[in-house]
């Protein structure tokens, strides 16, 4: 049986803390990137809507609604009227990923523009990496990628396409085989 001694314990927690704190952090510089996007806009006379998701998920074929896959983002309700007010089907033809990867937890502003109506949809949200594979398989088979929005309650707000899957994932290759290596 392993010596456990309370050295071990104070170690455990701390990394576990540290861990906490570096989520934390991550989370907090992806809202200040997307508020600092969102004034760039504004500034040049833009309408903006950011939404800070309560839940983003890679979703795929197999686990979600028929074919649907893409990056779903769950929109608190307080936010849900904002963005169906500024959303367009077919508008917002420009998008633009920011990313940053830490512990196998991505955090990721999508910025979703429409030049002629000088209005912009921001749209900051983290999942785990290993969650993705079916996403990124279904994103490279299909050759595109989807971002969804929604409610708690599941009632679909909108959906982009984007024509570049390797915005959301750059390193397709590495986060497909994520199950099988136990990245």
């Amino acid at each position: 049986m392993p010596d456990t001694t309370e050295g071990d314990d104070v170690d455990y927690a701390e990394r576990l803390a540290a861990s906490s704190d570096v989520g934390k952090n991550a989370w907090q510089a992806t809202l200040d990137e997307m508020d600092a996007l969102a004034d760039e806009f504004e500034a040049e006379g833009w309408q903006t809507v950011t939404i800070a998701a309560g839940h983003t998920a890679p979703e795929n074929p197999s686990t979600g609604e028929g074919d649907r896959f893409g990056l779903t983002h769950v929109v608190p309700n307080n936010k849900a009227e904002e963005f169906t007010d500024l959303f367009e089907e077919g508008a917002f033809p420009q998008y633009e990923v920011y990313r940053n990867e830490i512990e196998g937890r991505e955090f990721v502003v999508t910025v979703l523009s429409d030049p002629e109506k000088e209005a912009a949809i921001l749209i900051a949200g983290s999942y785990e990496l290993r969650h993705a594979p079916g996403c990124v398989k279904a994103a490279k088979r299909e050759g595109k990628m989807y971002t969804h929005v929604q409610t708690l309650d599941k009632t679909h707000l909108g959906s982009f396409e984007h024509d570049d899957y390797t915005r959301f994932f750059p390193n397709a290759d590495r986060i497909e085989n994520w199950v099988r290596s136990g990245n």
